[in-house]
């Protein structure tokens, strides 16, 4: 694989590029190539940096299916001509972004390193540099045999690598806003930045990446409390263009043992709405055979999430459902491991 030793910036929008409007004190949009150009540390960078700049930035809550098919079209032109991609995002649906992203890029073989900041990248305190000059220097590493060292979608954020598909966001204040329950870090980044090789998925390399576009928005997240109501779960369950539920329940995979609640479930796998149980704690898996509520979910159809994040939960479930009508083939494939997204 042939070095071009230029990485692409992708800036999509986000807090790391916004300045604060003296009028009203909020945060907007700047013009991210005008505030790199006054960044001396990009001139000792090693490989070059070229700057692909969404016309009107993106706010990270205003994210959506065709905006990832978008940032998907930007990597496929230029996916020949860069050693990698670094996309600047907001934080807040940054988890879903690296998410979907790692199954529209079948088959990735180059870096796609998803990083931002808490304070725009301006400020004095700002974490936004050391996060950027980073993500920018991984996504230009390769090993000693020309390989890229992390060919895949990733989250750079505050000194740790992350599986982009396995990330949550887990603080909304602090600089540490980034991390993955039920994966170790690809990399920690020190006076050194420490790989780990054993950790990070090796593509077929002599195979072409494979790209995808298309995403199913008919899904839901809904969770479990005590004293959920049936009149509501039926509502959501009635809805017409519904065909996948992210359903966050107890502990290991719970739910309360409620006939009316497996009733409908039940009738609602068998119209072909694919049910995923993923957990609500930060870390550990789903094990539907462990206790009884578990136990009756897979009885009326339920598919375990194992261990995955609710994000990556829902992005797998819209591209699995974008390009498959048959509801067992998603069943079945969501209880695989794509791209590493879960743990058998």
């Amino acid at each position: 694989m042939s070095r071009t030793n230029r990485v692409l910036l992708i800036y999509t929008g986000g807090t790391i590029g916004m300045g604060r409007n003296p009028e009203t004190g909020a945060l907007e949009p700047l013009d991210f190539n005008h505030l790199i150009a006054r960044m001396p540390e990009f001139a000792a960078l090693p490989v070059a940096v070229d700057v692909h700049q969404f016309p009107e930035p993106i706010d990270s809550s205003d994210m959506n299916p065709q905006l990832w098919g978008r940032i998907v079209q930007i990597i496929v032109g230029h996916y020949d001509r860069y050693d990698g991609f670094v996309i600047l995002h907001g934080t807040d649906t940054m988890a879903f972004t690296a998410s979907a992203l790692s199954f529209m890029l079948q088959n990735l073989t180059k870096p796609v390193i998803l990083t931002g900041s808490q304070l725009p990248i301006h400020q004095l305190r700002t974490d936004g540099k050391e996060n950027l000059i980073t993500s920018i220097e991984i996504a230009a590493t390769r090993k000693t045999d020309g390989t890229p060292r992390v060919p895949e979608v990733c989250i750079y954020f505050s000194g740790k690598l992350l599986r982009g598909n396995r990330a949550t966001k887990i603080n909304s204040e602090g600089f540490n806003a980034f991390d993955s329950f039920n994966l170790p870090h690809l990399a920690d980044a020190g006076v050194n930045i420490i790989y780990h090789d054993e950790l990070i998925l090796q593509p077929d390399f002599s195979s072409p990446m494979t790209p995808h576009f298309a995403m199913d928005s008919g899904v839901v997240v809904f969770t479990l409390f005590p004293g959920i109501q049936e009149e509501t779960v039926r509502y959501i369950l009635a809805s017409p263009k519904l065909k996948g539920i992210v359903m966050r329940t107890y502990g290991s995979g719970n739910a309360p043992q409620l006939p009316w609640l497996m009733h409908a479930l039940e009738e609602a796998t068998e119209r072909g709405v694919v049910i995923i149980n993923i957990t609500q704690c930060a870390a550990g898996p789903v094990q539907m055979a462990r206790y009884s509520g578990g136990f009756l979910l897979k009885n009326v159809g339920v598919i375990s999430g194992y261990d995955s994040t609710v994000e990556c939960a829902i992005a797998k479930l819209m591209h699995l459902l974008a390009h498959s009508n048959d509801a067992e083939f998603v069943r079945q494939q969501m209880c695989r491991p794509l791209c590493g997204e879960i743990t058998l």
